[in-house]
């Protein structure tokens, strides 16, 4: 029995195999393997898509959070908000900077960073400075950006938007990446917008911090070989960045598929016990993952599984519980939804190549469920 998998990055990268071999044949072609055209481009090309002026290509996307966190001076010293539900990239990526992370829970309805608890941490903190906020779009769904921003704004501190599994998500008709001062992409193979390795970016509005982001993402260079800043070396290659240019056209159209294999789902689900992802007036999601609560989660994946369909559990232990972080904030931590989301949540097969058969087939054992 062939497996229904979660993801297929095979697959996408198979719907595009001549034009990714013209890219890639392109720059062998051309000689210039880093920080050329192809980079250049494709920066302009996603800061434009998200409807920013600027856009900085990075190694990957935790590199993408280092380099906005240190274009920012944030580092030891200094304290970041963020959440202890996402990947592990978020919290690692601020103690790569040596700044202290701090994590508070995320909204019962969409799993994202909860603007109360995010207000009542400001209000009551003792200790480092505050220096940067880390909202995740966690699953593809936009976070409370409004309210975020402006509890931020009132405690005049900087917002860094998380974005590395929404591409193209929006809040009304404003794409997540640009309610911040810096939204921080994934190119990750798996992501709605995937490269063929690793990758990531940054874009932002301020011509300053984008300067002086591209001056950090190479030594601190704005002369070749003279560091005016202690920078670092994270760019993204040229290889890359014209994979991502054959991709991005596609990107709204492979959403749109995401959000429809998602109607479907929805609607098998309607009579189970099972929790769908959060629907939020105002905002679109991307399903980057379709995510059910379930009150007994491995029989459920176990259920699937015995029927040939593949799910995985993002993420399973919370940062603030995992055995190399839990030191940092000790056992007074407690973050109850965060903690119910990570013991119930288990994602579905969704992306753009499953076949409307592979989805009819889920929709029967989903509207099987108990």
């Amino acid at each position: 029995m062939t497996m229904i998998q979660p993801a297929d990055p095979l697959a996408h990268a198979l719907a595009q195999r001549d034009a990714l071999l013209a890219a890639v044949t392109r720059v062998l072609d051309g000689g210039r393997y880093i920080l050329g055209t192809e980079v250049d481009a494709f920066e302009g090309e996603f800061a434009a898509y998200i409807g920013v002026p600027h856009g900085v290509g990075v190694a990957s996307g935790t590199d993408a959070l280092v380099l906005a966190l240190r274009t920012l001076d944030v580092g030891p010293g200094d304290a970041v908000v963020t959440v202890a539900h996402t990947a592990v990239a978020t919290v690692a990526a601020i103690e790569l900077t040596g700044a202290t992370p701090i994590v508070v829970d995320i909204d019962p309805l969409r799993y994202t960073l909860d603007p109360q608890r995010l207000a009542d941490q400001l209000v009551h903190h003792k200790g480092l400075p505050i220096k940067a906020i880390i909202p995740v779009h966690l699953y593809g769904q936009p976070a409370d950006m409004a309210a975020i921003v402006d509890v931020a704004t009132r405690h005049g501190i900087p917002v860094i938007e998380d974005c590395a599994q929404a591409h193209g998500a929006l809040i009304g008709d404003q794409r997540v990446g640009s309610f911040g001062t810096f939204g921080a992409y994934s190119f990750y193979p798996t992501k709605n917008l995937g490269a063929l390795g690793d990758a990531g970016g940054l874009v932002c509005s301020d011509p300053v911090l984008a300067e002086r982001a591209r001056t950090l993402r190479q030594y601190g260079w704005r002369e070749r070989y003279i560091s005016d800043l202690p920078g670092l070396n994270t760019r993204l290659d040229e290889v890359q960045a014209a994979i991502l240019r054959v991709k991005l056209p596609r990107l709204d159209a492979d959403n749109v598929r995401r959000q429809a294999i998602a109607a479907q789902y929805d609607h098998a689900l309607s009579k189970t016990s099972l929790v769908p992802p959060p629907q939020v007036a105002g905002t679109t999601a991307v399903y980057h993952q379709y995510t059910v609560l379930s009150q007994n989660r491995e029989a459920l994946a176990n259920q699937l599984r015995a029927q040939g369909i593949g799910s995985a559990m993002l993420y399973p232990m919370p940062i603030h519980q995992q055995p190399a972080y839990a030191s940092r904030w000790g056992a007074n931590v407690r973050l109850p939804v965060t903690e119910h989301v990570a013991r119930s949540l288990l994602c579905l097969p969704i992306h753009p190549h499953l076949t409307d058969a592979d989805v009819q087939k889920i929709c029967e054992v989903l509207a099987t469920i108990d």
